[in-house]
């Protein structure tokens, strides 16, 4: 039996290198003699350069907090790849420490302007797993753009600020000489509104009630202000929302194009011709709702795998009631959630490994 083992990262919990590990072992405990080809998926966001295997290049930037903070970028060729989540990501941030008003893209726009120097002409910058809710004005900052009150003064960090701005400063802008900028997003969500970057995912980032409606004023001045003094308009642009944001920034000040960054990956990997040499694919995440069949990675290679005939097995930490009709393509035990209930939540994310172990040798046994 060839298995192609692609897993997304499980948020928060295990890293999608790391899963799909964890499932091989389980696959060969069950069939010792099954051919494994392991292939870590991401669809822009946390774990992109596990996906990618690149040589990564290590910087110490500014966190989404202003601490410092490593972060890494890869690099083949004259293309660079940022995973924005490295810099200004939410992984090891408790709740309590969570601060979307004050969170900054700057970290990763200083592993861009890094890039930039090393002379690279293509720039790819994964969007997703952020703590922000800046529209990118601090990726923006770090590259040289100021960001101006009423009286001349610079804001502060953060997404709150910029309900005060009243005028942009694109004179220190570092340019691209020539080079080109891509954002991957696994989202299509503009800037602003009911389906926007604030009330979407601003709770997920710390945000109340309270500061949803500052940020969701604050970004709408941002809009104004760039769309009076750059003549870019990025209030609506489907995919202007990820990362609280940065897709529009990226637009805005780099001219960058947005696209789906799970089929960008998918691409990179040869998805296609890897799927079509297994007789099963065994996928997943750590929570499949109804989010995922809108540009996860997970459901693209499911979707992928199923033009070419191949079974898909989906592994996932919680499977939430809206995703089951959306896997009736996939068969009636496509997918198996490692969390028996919602209270078995956490004892499934502190023993992510061993369930994935076990989940996939059971599947394994039911596949001989």
């Amino acid at each position: 039996m060839r298995v192609l083992i692609a897993p997304n990262a499980f948020k928060g919990c295990i890293g999608a290198r790391h899963a799909a590990q964890a499932m091989a072992r389980g696959v060969l405990r069950a069939c010792p003699r099954a051919k494994l080809d392991l292939m870590p998926i991401s669809d822009g966001g946390d774990g992109l350069l596990d996906a990618l295997g690149v040589r990564r290049i290590g910087l110490k930037v500014r966190g989404p907090y202003g601490r410092p903070r490593k972060a890494f970028y890869g690099r083949f060729g004259n293309t660079a790849v940022i995973e924005s989540a490295q810099a200004c990501g939410l992984a090891g941030l408790t709740l309590d420490r969570l601060d979307p008003l004050r969170a900054t893209t700057f970290g990763a726009g200083e592993l861009i302007a890094d890039a930039l120097r090393r002379g690279a002409r293509r720039v790819v910058v994964g969007l997703g797993g952020s703590a922000t809710n800046d529209g990118g004005a601090g990726l923006a900052a770090a590259l040289g753009v100021r960001f101006l009150d009423a009286r001349g003064r610079t804001l502060p960090a953060g997404g709150a600020a910029l309900k005060l701005l009243d005028r942009i400063d694109l004179s220190g802008l570092r340019p691209l000489r020539g080079a080109t900028v891509t954002g991957l997003c696994d989202v299509r969500n503009p800037l602003l509104g009911s389906l926007g970057a604030t009330t979407v995912y601003g709770p997920q980032k710390g945000a109340g009630p309270r500061e949803l409606r500052l940020l969701e004023a604050a970004l709408t001045n941002y809009a104004r202000v760039l769309r009076r003094d750059l003549g870019v308009d990025i209030a609506e642009v489907p995919g202007g929302g990820a990362a609280g944001g940065m897709g529009a920034g990226l637009m805005a000040f780099l001219g960058a194009r947005i696209e789906p960054g799970a089929d960008w990956v998918l691409r990179r990997l040869d998805a296609g011709r890897r799927a079509a040499r297994a007789d099963l694919v065994l996928t997943g995440e750590g929570r499949l709702d109804r989010q995922s069949f809108f540009g996860k990675a997970p459901v693209a290679l499911a979707q992928l795998a199923r033009r070419r005939g191949v079974p898909v097995r989906f592994l996932c930490g919680t499977i939430a009631p809206e995703a089951l009709p959306l896997l009736r393509p996939w068969g009636p035990t496509a997918a198996r959630a490692l969390a028996a209930t919602e209270a078995d939540r956490l004892p499934a994310m502190r023993q992510v490994r061993s369930r994935l172990r076990r989940a996939a040798a059971e599947l394994g046994l039911a596949m001989k």
